[in-house]
């Protein structure tokens, strides 16, 4: 017998109804429904939980075949969960670009100066470079703070948008002649994308 039979079995033997049953395990009736449907495991730690509820072992609820398949889906939940974690602290990393003097400074020659003290730039342009350096050390910021919750989703979004601000970003500072900025955009976009590429 599989998980998603044993699941159901242990469910209507106690009378309840998947809402019920979601109730008791503190997970969604959806995740509950994609159990018993075959669709999906549950965590190891809602392994736990399922086993600990119905009094049985783990080996009871889950051959070794599955077993497999479950820690692999682990491995990888954390495997994401841990470059989201990344991406966004390189993300938060952009915020070097409002304290270091890496702005050239328009007309006023070879000088180079923060983002804040720019002159010889138009004020739109100035105001441009300010947010998206705070956009992305905002995409990181949540990264960060999302990567603590099991949203596999939000934390696929928010690395959509700091790839796309990283973009943004190396493209603006090259388009505009401040290299030094595009170069540690570029360095954020590259990071970002080899640490993507080897989650998959």
């Amino acid at each position: 017998m599989e998980f998603n039979e044993k699941l159901q079995k242990l469910r209507n033997d106690e009378h309840l109804t998947q809402e019920e049953l979601a109730e008791k395990l503190y997970v969604s009736r959806t995740a509950i429904s994609k159990w018993e449907s075959g669709r999906g495991y549950p965590s190891i730690d809602s392994l736990k939980v399922i086993a600990k509820y119905f009094h049985v072992t783990i080996d009871e609820l889950i051959g070794g075949e599955e077993i497999v398949t479950l820690a692999e889906q682990d491995k990888k939940a954390a495997t994401r969960k841990y470059t989201a974690l990344i991406c966004g602290i390189l993300d938060c990393f952009a915020a070097v670009l409002y304290f270091l003097p890496l702005f050239g400074n328009g007309s006023a020659g070879a000088s180079s100066v923060t983002v804040f003290a720019m002159t010889g730039v138009s004020e739109w342009l100035k105001i441009t470079f300010i947010a998206v350096i705070g956009l992305t050390m905002l995409n990181g910021f949540c990264g960060v703070v999302i990567s603590n919750f099991d949203k596999p989703v939000w934390n696929r979004h928010r690395l959509i948008t700091g790839v796309a601000l990283s973009v943004i970003g190396t493209v603006l500072f090259i388009l505009t002649r401040q290299p030094y900025a595009g170069v540690i955009y570029l360095f954020l976009f590259v990071i970002k994308g080899f640490l993507l590429l080897k989650s998959k």
